[in-house]
């Protein structure tokens, strides 16, 4: 099921490369089923706020009509950075799973040991590496491409 969702996050990274965004998508997933999805559009918006958790959180929270939420799963295909693992923690998520790591802006593992930041009000499960290679890859490509 992991895969089946990371590869939907995947789709929306694709629409991110189409339009010259960071390739990074995200779904949201609640009881099985996926009830947001997003992808970066921080140039489109010309706004760094803009990421595609962000954008699938807000979705989301319109979607259940509630700004918690509490037994629903967030898949990314990149490790979400500072920002975004703000909103995760202050929206509730219970489980977070992303594609890749981000060696230069990434906050669950990479750069900040997110589960050791004492006092947090919740703390999500983690799991990284779902679909890594592919994740990977159209970071690459795409930023590859730009130089």
């Amino acid at each position: 099921m992991k895969n089946e969702f990371m590869a939907q996050a995947y789709k929306e990274a694709k629409k991110a490369f189409k339009e010259d965004e960071a390739p990074i998508g995200c779904v949201i997933v609640k009881d099985g089923t996926i009830i947001a999805r997003a992808h970066n559009r921080k140039v489109h918006k010309n706004c760094a706020v803009f990421h595609a958790e962000i954008e699938a959180i807000q979705k989301a929270c319109r979607k259940l009509d509630n700004w918690n939420l509490k037994g629903c799963e967030l898949y990314v295909t990149l490790e979400p950075c500072m920002m975004c693992t703000g909103a995760i923690v202050n929206s509730r998520l219970d489980k977070i799973y992303y594609g890749c790591k981000d060696p230069k802006g990434g906050a669950l593992v990479s750069n900040i040991k997110f589960k050791r930041i004492k006092n947090l009000n919740h703390y999500p499960e983690i799991k990284g590496g779902i679909m890594e290679e592919e994740c990977s890859k159209i970071l690459k490509d795409f930023f590859k491409a730009k130089r």
